[in-house]
């Protein structure tokens, strides 16, 4: 990995200066944190997702103002490989680099498998799965070119294991997790890692909206959703933050995280500790 720091000089506060770091689905959540925390690292950004032109643009001028980098802006179509590329060589040619892909994009539905509706099933597997091949596939040529990068996949606990009402987004993110593995293994000798992070349930806007869509299918108040469906499995009864995501993205990026390929960070509270595979 000797090539992927090398350039305009890092500091240990700014360690990712000089990097150019793409991450999708960061005008919200998730993404959003680990955008800021990149920026405040020190590396350029790409910006990506949906939502109020004028807010995104607030957001945009706001981490310059805050961090100093340049943050460049792209509202590709998750669910389109031609947004997609396009997205990764304009920020290539606005930026100079593409040195750290973060796929984060993605999208939820709750319904029983026979009556989930197959538009729905598309989308997600689109923008949850297909989304992270089609920019890997874009942004490993030019980190290729440079001598090495960084490719983190935000997959979830639900890349390891399942919960009901969710079959389009259980199979996304455990072909996700597949996917990292293989790419993994594809990149290695090009000095590219390729990491998947999975976090138990966080308080996004994603799980906002699950949360009366699922006391709808069980019959629930949303309280006894968020104890008895998304926190029963926590052994710690609390939402994953998305600062504890944002800072497992930043050390995968990192000169310590050189030798790490091809596995999962398990941010989950506990989760898969108390799963019958994992019981002694």
């Amino acid at each position: 990995m000797s090539g992927f720091f090398f350039q305009n000089s890092p500091t240990a506060d700014k360690p990712l200066t000089g990097r150019v770091a793409v991450v999708t689905g960061s005008t919200s959540g998730i993404g959003q944190a680990v955008a800021e925390m990149l920026a405040q690292a020190g590396a350029d950004i790409v910006l990506n997702g949906f939502g109020d032109a004028a807010e995104i643009e607030k957001q945009r001028q706001a981490l310059v103002n805050q961090t100093g980098v340049r943050v460049f802006y792209s509202d590709a179509d998750m669910s389109k490989p031609a947004d997609i590329r396009e997205m990764i060589e304009k920020a290539h040619e606005a930026l100079g680099r593409v040195d750290i892909l973060v796929n984060n994009a993605g999208i939820q539905h709750v319904c029983t498998v026979e009556n989930f509706p197959e538009e729905k099933w598309d989308q997600i597997i689109a923008i949850n799965l297909s989304a992270g091949f089609h920019a890997t596939k874009a942004a490993a040529k030019y980190m290729k070119q440079q001598g090495g990068g960084r490719i983190i996949n935000i997959a979830s606990v639900h890349g390891l294991t399942a919960s009901p009402y969710k079959t389009a987004y259980i199979t996304a993110k455990h072909g996700i997790i597949g996917f990292t593995k293989a790419a993994a293994l594809d990149l290695a000798e090009h000095g590219i890692t390729v990491n998947a992070v999975c976090p138990g349930y966080v308080r996004t806007p994603l799980v906002d909206k699950q949360i009366p869509e699922q006391a709808k299918e069980y019959g629930m108040t949303e309280d006894e959703v968020i104890a008895k469906v998304m926190l029963k499995n926590h052994a710690i009864k609390d939402f994953v933050g998305i600062e504890d995501i944002a800072a497992s993205v930043l050390y995968l990026c990192s000169d310590a995280a050189s030798k790490i390929t091809g596995t999962q960070m398990v941010l989950d509270g506990g989760w898969m500790a108390g799963t019958p595979a994992n019981k002694g």
